[in-house]
């Protein structure tokens, strides 16, 4: 059984991203950094339908908690076929408000993040000679920049940059690296944003669901998207 990782899988996307995987038949990791019990009630929902998962508990913003359980996770249980890079966080306003900690906290926990939880999984996929999948997630906000997110934004584009980067180098290597970028998706994210408003960008005229992306990213992750590689496909209803 493939084994993946999906951080920030105690809810929203990554939670729908586990839950499809293990529908599929990977055994999957499901990660949080502070709600262990909602972790774990994704663990007991997807182990009460005959799948496969364990729970891991780290901030991907530090580097050293990153390397030391993820180390210990796979010198226990074995090396991972796959990683879904979905954890991140937002702190919105306008540019001239945004403190230097507002700057900070979004960039180390989506941009230093990629690093954090990739670096020391990287090596150990190459030395196992079987291939694997990355899925990075950015969103249409590191495509087209948006207003009140120069710091998520910035983040964002980031990750779709060092997704192709990485995406050459494993290339031969028989590991794809590619990035999902969602738009507008029901998820507990959009709480306070002016949806309506938004919309007027959707030419679908409607919010995406996180089927929708989880979807995507399992055919990503399947034997039929081996060729794909270093691509950056939305989930936007047509906003890009």
């Amino acid at each position: 059984m493939k084994t993946v990782l999906v951080t920030g899988s105690n809810r929203g996307i990554g939670r729908g991203i586990a839950e499809r995987l293990s529908k599929e038949g990977y055994s999957v990791v499901i990660h949080c950094r502070s709600n262990l019990e909602q972790a774990q009630e994704v663990q007991e929902s997807i182990q009460m339908t005959g799948g496969a998962a364990r729970v891991l508990q780290f901030d991907i913003a530090d580097r050293e908690a990153c390397k030391e359980v993820l180390t210990a996770d796979i010198e226990a249980h074995g090396i991972y076929y796959g990683v879904v890079c979905n954890a991140g966080l937002s702190v919105d306003g306008a540019f001239p408000a945004l403190s230097g900690s507002d700057w900070d906290r979004v960039i180390r926990a989506n941009l230093d993040g990629f690093y954090n939880v990739l670096h020391p999984l990287t090596m150990p996929m190459v030395r196992k000679k079987q291939g694997g999948r990355i899925i990075t997630l950015s969103s249409v906000s590191g495509l087209m920049g948006n207003r009140g997110q120069v710091n998520y934004s910035a983040a964002k584009a980031g990750i779709i940059g060092a997704t192709k980067a990485l995406a050459i180098e494993l290339a031969k290597r028989k590991i794809t690296v590619n990035c999902v970028a969602p738009g507008m998706i029901d998820t507990d994210m959009l709480e306070g944003a002016p949806v309506e408003e938004a919309l007027k960008m959707v030419p679908m005229n409607r919010i995406g669901k996180v089927e929708e992306v989880a979807s995507l990213v399992n055919y990503l992750m399947s034997e039929e998207a081996g060729y794909i590689t270093r691509q950056v496909i939305s989930v936007n209803g047509g906003m890009l």
